[in-house]
């Protein structure tokens, strides 16, 4: 609970690639920048099934449905579907609800950052625990590549990941 409660904090505080199947995981008719949101976006892919169900169960939609800004580093369903056996599953479980809430803010940095402002270093995230971005012939985060860049929201912008970004014990 104190975690969910921190990211409640962190959140109003900052309130304020490769292949070609990758590019078929958000089209680019997908960006918007006139009333979409975050959440609204990855809730209408079909790519982002698991993220959106993550994300109603911590109740975190209405946070990437607000006006702050965000960047999200979205794992796809496929990433999601690369954890051990049972990992989504227990992350529904109420004993894990604030493990999961901390891995979901791992996943978002405040403000609004395209792949063109990324930089290689050190990025903190809503999680208060810090990403690691190199950039050079494509981006990772984390050691996962940035598969689709840039997709806008009228809160930010999404960067779709092909692995799910877990923080360090």
């Amino acid at each position: 609970m104190k975690k969910i409660a921190l990211f409640a904090t962190v959140i109003a505080i900052a309130f304020a690639s490769s292949s070609a199947h990758a590019m078929e995981v958000v089209s680019p008719q997908a960006k918007d920048n006139g009333g979409n949101t975050i959440a609204a976006i990855a809730s209408t892919s079909e790519s982002f099934n698991v993220l959106t169900a993550l994300l109603k169960h911590a109740k975190l939609v209405g946070v990437l449905n607000g006006d702050a800004e965000f960047t999200v580093f979205a794992p796809t369903d496929d990433a999601f579907g690369r954890l051990p056996a049972g990992t989504i599953e227990s992350l529904f479980q109420p004993e894990n609800q604030e493990l999961l809430a901390t891995i979901l803010a791992y996943h978002v940095v405040p403000g609004s950052v395209t792949s063109g402002q990324l930089t290689s270093g050190d990025v903190g995230s809503v999680a208060g625990i810090p990403l690691t971005v190199v950039v050079g012939s494509g981006v990772t985060v984390n050691g996962a590549n940035v598969v689709t860049a840039d997709i806008e929201a009228s809160n930010g912008v999404i960067h779709v990941v092909d692995a799910v970004l877990l923080p360090p014990q």
